[in-house]
C-alpha cells in the first residue's frame, strides 16, 4: 500500500505536496518522491527511506510550481531504492505518475512496449503505466495531445488494482486521477483542488470532498474538477462535508499518534453512541439504513467479515448478537471469505467491519456476499468510502481520523456500534423489550467516564512495561467475550513492539498451550467478572483454575480484574482493577490496559510505534 497526493492551485506546490505526504506517511515509508511541472519542464525529486530524506534532497535541489504530484511508497514490485521510488516517468520525461496498487499484467505490457522501442529504468509495474500513457499521448490525432483520453486508453489495458495521479508536459495545467480498487479522494478548496489516498492529507485545506468510485476518471484544473468514467461518459459524485477537526489528525501534544488515539477512546465511544439511543425510552435509532425491520426479522443467519482488529471486534460482536438477538453468527477473515465459497444466501445478513472502508479483502467479501443475494451492513469510520457506498445499510463509527497503524480507538468504536446493533436487532426480533434494554443502554452511557478512569492508571501500565519489555514472549488468555480482547491484546503487542505474543481461549490451555509456559513467562489473563450475572461467575471461576495451572508451571500472571475482586488479586503477580459494567461492554474497558502495555513496551524497545515495520494502515491491495 502507498500514499498519493496531488495539488493544483495558487500556492507553491512543493510545500503543499510535502505537507500532504507527512500526513500519509502511515501508508508507506520505504521511499518518497514528488514531481512538478513549471515552464513546460518536468522536475522529479525522489529518495529512499523516510520522508525526511526527500526533504533533504529538496533543500539541496529545490523545485517549485503550482501543480504536481507526490508519493510515499510501500514496495510491492522492486526494492525500496531511489530508482524504484515514485513518481515514475516515461523515457522522454513527458509523463509522470504516482500509483497505489498492483498491475498484474505489467510484464506482458512491458514486453510489448519494449518491442516498440521503449526503454525501462526500473523494476516496477508502475513505470509501465507511464510508458503506456505516453504512447497514447503521442498517438493523439490532429486536435493535439489530451491527457485524460490517453489515460483512459491506457487504463483499459491494465489488469489489477490501481489509484493513479498523472501529469504531463504535453497537456499542462491538469492532474488526471483514476481509481480502480484502492481509495482516492478529491478535495474541493477555494481556487485549489487536491487528490489524495486518504482524508487527513487534505483536511487542512478543505473539508469538502468526495471519494472516486471504481472506474472514475477525475480531471483537476485550476478551474475545477470534471468527472467521467473510463469510456468518457460524464458522471457525478455527491460532495461530503467532513466534520473532523483537522487538529484531530495531529498529535495534540502526545508523543505519538498511537498514544493520542488511545486517549481519544472515551470520545470515540461517546460520539459513536451519540444520538443513536434514548436511555429513558430504551430505544435504538439507526440511520443510513435501507434494510427494513422486516428484513432484520427475516434473516436466518449473520456473517461478519473483517481483517485484523476489525475481525476481533466481529468476534466480540458475535457474542453480543447471539446472546441478545439469538441469531447464529459466523465470523470470517476477510482474506479467506470469498475463497471458500461461503454459504451465503438471500436470508443471510453480511456485516462488513472496516475502519477505512477501503480494505481490499473486505470489499471483495462484500461483493461476494452481494453476488450470492445477501444484504450487507457496513460498520465503518470513513464517510463515503467504498464499503458504505456499496452497503445496504451503514453504522458509522465516529472515531475521527486514525493515523497510528496499530488501530486502537477503532476497536472501541466498532464494539460500541456492534453493541448498539445487537440491542437493536434483539428489539426488532421481539427478544428484548424497551424496559429490558434500559440498563444495557445506561451502562453504555456510563462507559466513557469509566474509560477515562482506566486511562488515569497509565503510569501503572508503564511500570508494568518497564518490568517486562525485555521478554521474548507473551501469552494472553480469556474466555467468552474476553477471548477476542486477548486476541487484540496479543496483536497489539506483536504489531508495535515486535514481541512474539499469542492468545488462546483459557479453556484450551490443557490442549497444548500449557507446553509454552516456562519460568517467568508473562501470561496476561482477562479475569473480570460481572458480579450480577451467574454465567459470568462460572467463566470467572474456570479462569481462576487456569491461573492456578499457569502459576504452578512458573508463569508470571498479569491479571485484569473487576473492582471488588479478591480471589485473583491474591494469586496474581500483578492485577489491574477495572470498573464494573456488564460483561459485553467490559471488552471495551479491558482493551485499554492491553493497548497501553503494548505501547509502552514498544517505546522502551525503541520501536516505531506509529509506523511498525512491514505494515501499513489500510491494506488496499491483496
Amino acid at each position: 500500500m502507498s500514499g498519493i497526493i496531488g495539488y493544483i492551485g495558487n500556492k507553491r506546490v512543493a510545500p503543499m505536496l510535502l505537507e500532504g505526504l507527512q500526513r500519509l506517511q502511515y501508508r508507506g515509508y520505504d521511499s518518497a518522491g514528488l514531481a512538478v511541472i513549471q515552464g513546460g519542464k518536468l522536475d522529479v525529486r525522489r529518495a529512499p527511506g523516510k520522508l525526511r530524506n526527500l526533504e533533504d534532497v529538496i533543500r539541496l535541489h529545490p523545485v517549485d510550481g503550482t501543480y504536481g504530484i507526490g508519493h510515499t511508497r510501500w514496495a510491492t514490485h522492486g526494492a525500496p531504492t531511489e530508482e524504484n521510488a515514485h513518481p515514475h516517468c516515461d523515457c522522454h520525461g513527458a509523463v509522470a505518475l504516482v500509483h497505489n496498487g498492483i498491475i498484474e499484467n505489467y510484464l506482458e505490457l512491458k514486453q510489448e512496449l519494449a518491442a516498440e522501442g521503449h526503454t525501462f529504468r526500473t523494476e516496477t509495474d508502475t513505470e509501465v503505466i507511464a510508458h503506456l500513457i505516453e504512447k497514447y499521448l503521442n498517438a493523439a490525432r490532429s486536435n493535439g495531445p489530451n491527457l485524460e483520453e490517453a489515460v483512459r486508453a491506457a487504463v483499459r489495458r491494465l489488469t489489477g488494482v490501481f489509484a493513479l495521479a498523472i501529469i504531463s508536459t504535453l497537456d499542462p495545467n491538469k492532474i488526471v486521477a483514476v481509481r480502480q480498487g484502492p481509495p482516492a479522494v478529491i478535495g474541493l478548496g477555494k481556487d485549489e483542488y487536491l487528490v489524495a489516498s486518504d482524508v487527513p492529507a487534505i483536511l487542512y485545506h478543505t473539508r469538502d470532498l468526495f471519494f472516486l468510485g471504481d472506474g472514475d476518471v477525475a480531471v483537476l484544473t485550476p478551474n475545477g474538477v470534471q468527472l467521467s468514467d473510463f469510456d468518457g461518459r460524464p458522471i457525478a459524485r455527491r460532495v461530503q462535508h467532513i466534520t473532523w477537526d483537522p487538529i484531530l489528525a495531529e498529535k495534540g501534544g502526545f508523543k505519538h499518534f498511537t498514544l493520542k488515539e488511545i486517549y481519544e477512546q472515551p470520545r470515540a465511544v461517546r460520539d459513536t453512541a451519540l444520538g443513536r439511543f434514548s436511555p429513558d425510552a430504551g430505544q435504538i435509532f439507526l440511520d443510513e439504513m435501507e434494510i427494513t425491520e422486516e428484513d432484520f426479522r427475516s434473516f436466518r443467519d449473520i456473517k461478519i467479515v473483517g481483517a485484523g482488529t476489525s475481525r476481533h471486534a466481529g468476534l466480540a460482536g458475535k457474542i453480543m448478537i447471539e446472546r441478545l438477538a439469538r441469531a447464529p453468527v459466523e465470523v470470517d477473515y476477510a482474506s479467506e471469505f470469498r475463497y471458500r465459497d461461503p454459504l451465503v444466501q438471500p436470508h443471510t445478513l453480511t456485516i462488513l467491519i472496516t475502519q477505512s472502508g477501503e480494505t481490499a479483502d473486505t470489499i471483495a467479501g462484500q461483493r461476494e456476499a452481494h453476488a450470492k443475494g445477501s444484504k450487507t451492513l457496513a460498520i465503518c469510520n470513513v464517510l463515503g468510502s467504498m464499503v458504505p457506498r456499496e452497503a445496504d445499510g451503514t453504522i458509522y463509527t465516529h472515531a475521527g481520523p486514525e493515523i497510528g497503524v496499530g488501530s486502537t480507538k477503532t476497536f472501541a468504536a466498532q464494539l460500541t456500534a456492534l453493541y448498539l446493533f445487537a440491542v437493536y436487532l434483539a428489539q426488532i426480533r421481539g427478544l428484548l423489550s424497551f424496559d429490558d434494554a434500559k440498563p444495557l443502554l445506561n451502562a453504555l452511557t456510563a462507559l466513557p467516564r469509566q474509560l477515562e478512569s482506566v486511562l488515569q492508571k497509565d503510569e501503572e501500565f508503564e511500570e508494568l512495561a518497564r518490568q517486562y519489555y525485555r521478554s521474548s514472549d507473551f501469552l494472553y488468555l480469556g474466555r467468552g467475550v474476553h477471548f477476542p480482547v486477548a486476541l487484540e491484546g496479543a496483536l497489539k503487542m506483536k504489531k508495535v513492539s515486535y514481541i512474539h505474543a499469542e492468545a488462546y481461549p483459557a479453556g484450551e490451555m490443557k490442549h497444548g498451550p500449557n507446553a509454552l509456559i516456562a519460568e517467568g513467562l508473562p501470561v496476561v489473563v482477562i479475569a473480570t467478572c460481572d458480579w450480577n450475572a451467574a454465567d459470568s461467575h462460572l467463566r470467572y471461576e474456570r479462569t481462576i483454575s487456569n491461573i492456578k495451572e499457569a502459576k504452578a508451571r512458573g508463569a508470571t500472571i498479569l491479571a485484569l480484574v473487576s473492582e471488588g475482586d479478591r480471589e485473583v488479586r491474591d494469586m496474581a503477580d500483578h492485577t489491574i482493577e477495572l470498573p464494573q459494567t456488564n460483561e459485553m461492554l467490559s471488552a471495551i474497558l479491558e482493551v485499554v490496559p492491553l493497548q497501553l502495555l503494548a505501547y509502552h513496551t514498544a517505546v522502551l524497545r525503541g520501536c516505531d510505534v506509529d509506523q511498525p515495520r512491514n505494515l501499513a494502515k489500510s491494506v488496499t491491495v491483496e
